[in-house]
Formats: C-alpha cells, sequence, structure tokens
C-alpha cells in the first residue's frame, strides 16, 4: 500500500468512523498528535473507544476530545493525574467506561497485535484486581495472567520526519507509544513537522517502516 500524504488534518483523519478503535499516541503532551486530535473533534466521529497512556491533560488535546463526550470507552494505564479533571468528570458521573491496562501490558497487548501473537502471559497484575476474571497459570513456580491482543481500527501518532514512502523517524521521548501502534492498527496516521524526499532519510534512523504507515500530514 502506498503512503498517502495529506494537504490537511482533515483529510487525514477523514476515515475514522462511528464506533472505531482509536490508538492515540503520546506520553503526555511528548508526541501527542494534538492537531490530528484537534481534526477528529471536528470531523465528528462518536462512540469511539480511546487506547492511551493518558486520559487527558487539561483542557486541550485527548481532553478536548473526550469533552464533547463522543469517547465511550478510554483504555489506558494512567486515567487520574492533577490535570486529568476533564476524564475525572465524566468517570465520576457514569458518562464514560474505563478498562486500566498496566503501562507495560498496554504496550505488550499492541505489540502482540501488530505481531500476529493470540496473546501471552505476564506476571503483571496478579494478585490484584485487573486480573480478576482473567485466565491464570503457574510457570516455574510463578503465577502469571493472560492479556490478549489489542488492536485499532486506526492509530494517529506523532513523528519527527517523514518521507514520502512514509518511513517515519521520532524525537528522543516523542517517540514512546508510536511504534507499536503503527503496527497493531489496520490505518495509521501520522503527524510530522517535515516530509522530505525519499532517501533522504538515514535508514539506520528509521523506527516505523513505511509499510505500517497509510497517511502522513505536515503539521
Amino acid at each position: 500500500m502506498t503512503c498517502r500524504i495529506c494537504d490537511s488534518a482533515a483529510v487525514a483523519v477523514a476515515d475514522v468512523k462511528d464506533g472505531d478503535t482509536v490508538l492515540i499516541g503520546g506520553f503526555g503532551m511528548a508526541g501527542l498528535p494534538v492537531q490530528l486530535i484537534d481534526a477528529l473533534i471536528d470531523h465528528g466521529a462518536t462512540d469511539l473507544t480511546v487506547v492511551s497512556n493518558n486520559a487527558g491533560n487539561g483542557d486541550s488535546g485527548l481532553a478536548a476530545l473526550l469533552a464533547t463526550r463522543r469517547v465511550r470507552k478510554m483504555i489506558c494505564s494512567f486515567p487520574r493525574q492533577s490535570d486529568s479533571w476533564v476524564f475525572d468528570g465524566l468517570y465520576r458521573a457514569g458518562d464514560i467506561e474505563l478498562e486500566v491496562v498496566p503501562q507495560g501490558t498496554l504496550a505488550e497487548r499492541m505489540r502482540a497485535a501488530g505481531a500476529g501473537i493470540g496473546g501471552f502471559y505476564t506476571p503483571t497484575a496478579v494478585g490484584t484486581p485487573l486480573a480478576a476474571g482473567k485466565e491464570q497459570r503457574v510457570i516455574d513456580g510463578r503465577a502469571y495472567v493472560l492479556e490478549y491482543p489489542l488492536a485499532g481500527d486506526v492509530a494517529l501518532i506523532g513523528a519527527h520526519r517523514a518521507d514520502r514512502m512514509g518511513n517515519l523517524v521520532y524525537r528522543k521521548t516523542a517517540r514512546n507509544f508510536g511504534p507499536v501502534m503503527a503496527t497493531a492498527a489496520t490505518t495509521t496516521v501520522a503527524q510530522v513537522s517535515e516530509v522530505v524526499a525519499t532517501g533522504a532519510l538515514d535508514p539506520e534512523s528509521v523506527v516505523t517502516p513505511c509499510i505500517f504507515v497509510d497517511k502522513v500530514v505536515t503539521v
């Protein structure tokens, strides 16, 4: 599949449908694809399941999307922090569902989806409420819980640069969840600061190959 270089963020998110599961990169604000999120807000898709590390910061980005009340369920590792008042209010009011997933498990579930792995056992969450109802096994004397892959219909990620084929490089901590999300989604959309000619990126620096990227937009 050929990567499409989009003229605007609105065009880049135009294919998101009601009811989609949307993987949104970022660790707090680091690597958060804010312009793509804003475009998704304008787009109007509803009944969404959003997968991200956090449940929004302040009133912008992911928090602004949640404030539209078009997100049915949030799957994340850190739903509460000092500036997550939008999510906190929605959750206390019963207006949004929440699935808490330990951070490493969240990344591994998406990696498993991208790698075609049917599931994996992890000791994380054993003996806690997060393991309730899940299959458990004892392996070499240690308890493990079974976790399943977590795939998305769409991934919205932020990268530093792309070439015209869609190969991506990231900048420092902005890399975070972008690479695994790109592999786990049916359609991956990346916002970048610059699109360069094919061949201009050092192949050794490419983190996400173009085969996993469907759309790129410069913001």
